[in-house]
């Protein structure tokens, strides 16, 4: 079959709803419609874009890398025929950013700003989601970065706006000093008895998701220091032995340091790009939707260990 905007609709209509049923329902076609479909897109790409279970649908890594492209594809594609006044955002007016701890945000601007030259971007550091959504609810803000995790997904007013940019597994920073680093993947119960640096609640799910981990595989961590520095002070903690972290998976370790995935991949954190419609033209936000989008392909292609992860090594985990 060719390969059309059609398909890749519905290759994203499947990520968002988690489900053919449910994407069945967003989209109005039947469900064996829509596995039908399916079905000629993975013979198309020559291998499983999905991992099916009884709860839903997961992308395998060659999915997560498709669905990427197929967004940044249709982005462009909507953006086209766009009125050119909605597409530039006023010169003289700044648009405010608040963004939590990402290494998104220097990409996503640059590759902005190539695209719209007269983005003013102003940026604001703000840690928690639920202060990122207050912020833009309030009018402090026209956009930012957040976070959110699976089953817990952002909540906000019908005001504002959301899209995914990516999910991707969290991985764990060790001491390559521990035992556990000479291994490919990482199991938690190995770290049961290893202090922990954790950052603060989120008001999105976090910390949380971390202790129902580490509950599912029958331990709480003892010695839990609470910590939102920058990453090489943290890092330096972790390569003097006094702990291990739940990381970025893009982090690049320093000397002394390991970052390795964890076994079974039982956590998850995505981010996403809010909004004001109100303040923020269309045009703007799917050329800063897709700028996230590349930046985040810039940096995983510059880590070797998520490369080796993303190769399909390690298989996604069934829902």
């Amino acid at each position: 079959m060719d390969l059309e905007f059609r398909h890749l609709r519905m290759l994203l209509a499947i990520a968002e709803a988690g489900s053919l049923g449910r994407a069945a329902v967003a989209t109005g076609f039947s469900q064996p419609s829509v596995s039908g479909q399916l079905k000629r897109l993975e013979s198309y790409f020559g291998s499983a874009l999905f991992e099916r279970s009884a709860a839903g649908v997961r992308p395998t890594p060659l999915g997560a890398q498709v669905i990427g492209q197929a967004r940044e594809v249709l982005d462009r594609v909507d953006a086209l025929g766009r009125d050119s006044a909605d597409a530039a955002p006023d010169p003289g007016s700044p648009l405010r950013l608040a963004t939590t701890n990402t290494p998104i945000l220097a990409g996503m601007i640059g590759h902005a700003r190539t695209a719209l030259p007269q983005l003013a971007p102003l940026v604001s550091s703000v840690y928690a989601t639920v202060e990122i959504v207050r912020q833009i609810e309030q009018g402090e803000a026209d956009a930012g970065l957040a976070v959110d995790y699976p089953g817990m997904e952002l909540h906000h007013s019908p005001a504002l706006a959301h899209r995914g940019i990516v999910t991707e597994p969290a991985f764990v920073a060790l001491s390559r000093e521990h035992p556990a680093s000479r291994q490919q993947e990482v199991d938690l119960a190995d770290l049961a008895d290893s202090p922990w640096f954790l950052t603060p609640d989120d008001g999105a799910g976090w910390p949380g998701v971390f202790y129902s981990a580490c509950r599912a595989r029958g331990f709480a961590p003892t010695a839990v220091h609470e910590f939102l520095g920058d990453h090489h002070q943290l890092q330096a903690m972790i390569a003097a032995g006094l702990g291990a972290s739940v990381v970025q998976a893009t982090l690049r370790p320093i000397a002394g340091v390991a970052v390795k995935p964890l076994a079974g991949t039982p956590l998850w954190t995505r981010y996403v790009l809010v909004w004001s419609p109100e303040r923020v033209p269309a045009a703007t936000a799917v050329t800063l939707f897709g700028a996230a989008a590349r930046a985040y392909q810039d940096l995983i292609a510059h880590v070797p260990h998520f490369q080796t992860w993303a190769s399909g090594k390690y298989r996604l985990p069934r829902c």
